[in-house]
């Protein structure tokens, strides 16, 4: 059973979300041949304080207009 961890920064939308869910399934099941229903994804959503980029946390490296 594949379990597919996706990490990213907050901001999209539910239905965003669910596209993604319903993508890598989608693609995981073609790619190996599985069944979808035994794919697990899961989305683990950080702020801008939690993700650092070049020693920089997001927030203070990409700040928000």
């Amino acid at each position: 059973m594949p379990f597919i961890q996706v990490s990213m920064l907050t901001g999209r939308t539910p239905e965003q979300k669910h596209d993604l869910i319903r993508r890598l399934t989608d693609a995981t099941a073609e790619a190996l041949g599985g069944d979808p229903g035994r794919i697990r994804v899961v989305l683990y959503e950080v702020t801008g304080d939690d993700w650092g980029i070049g020693g920089e946390p997001v927030s203070q490296a990409r700040p928000q207009p």
